[in-house]
């Protein structure tokens, strides 16, 4: 059971193919500290970490010598886990987040419903298929596999962009902001925001 005061949680998963750590800390200060094997994607996660005002510290290793796609989906697994404990029963929370992050020429807008119910619209449309040695591919895995663990709709479009290390960036800062007001306590004592009661 979360500490609903701090929200914060701590998961391990431990596969034959990686093992990863994710510690979450919704109401932090933005600090990023990841170390993934895959230097990439412990740039976006800190950009994640940065513009969702959350604390998040992950330490992951695994078969990258095949590929990246383990260690990132297995990521992205954990972290929604992660999420999904940290926010409990969702109450007080606003529910809903949305927001715009331009980088350069790229622009990106997320959408998210902390909703319990797991759905993914991912469209990037163009982004160039590698930034340095990281298959761009892995990023919608990496998203599938977050919003499928946390149980929440995340719609996620890349309105423009030429360079694809800024279109990447600028997804994942939108989430981390969209995610950051989704998350907010609105009313102390308050229900689930939902009419069902329960989310």
């Amino acid at each position: 059971m979360p500490d609903q005061f701090t929200r914060q949680s701590t998961i391990e998963r431990a596969t034959a193919e990686t093992q990863v750590r994710v510690t979450l800390n919704l109401d932090g200060g933005g600090q990023g500290a990841n170390h993934t094997s895959v230097p990439f994607l412990d740039h976006l996660l800190n950009s994640l970490a940065r513009h969702g005002r959350f604390d998040l510290e992950i330490t992951a290793r695994g078969d990258t010598e095949i590929d990246d796609h383990h260690i990132v989906e297995d990521i992205g697994i954990v972290l929604g886990q992660a999420f999904a404990r940290a926010l409990g029963e969702k109450r007080d929370i606003a529910r809903f987040g949305a927001a715009h992050a331009p980088m350069d020429e790229a622009l990106a807008r997320a959408v998210v419903d902390l909703s319990g119910r797991p759905f993914l619209v991912y469209e990037a449309p163009g982004v160039a298929p590698w930034v340095g040695r990281f298959d761009t591919a892995l990023v919608e895995e990496f998203w599938r596999a977050f919003v499928n663990n946390a149980a929440i709709t995340l719609h996620l479009d890349l309105l423009r962009g030429k360079n694809a290390h800024h279109a990447l960036e600028a997804l994942f800062k939108s989430t981390g902001m969209a995610l950051h007001l989704a998350t907010r306590i609105i009313e102390q004592g308050g229900a689930v925001p939902s009419t069902k009661g329960v989310l």
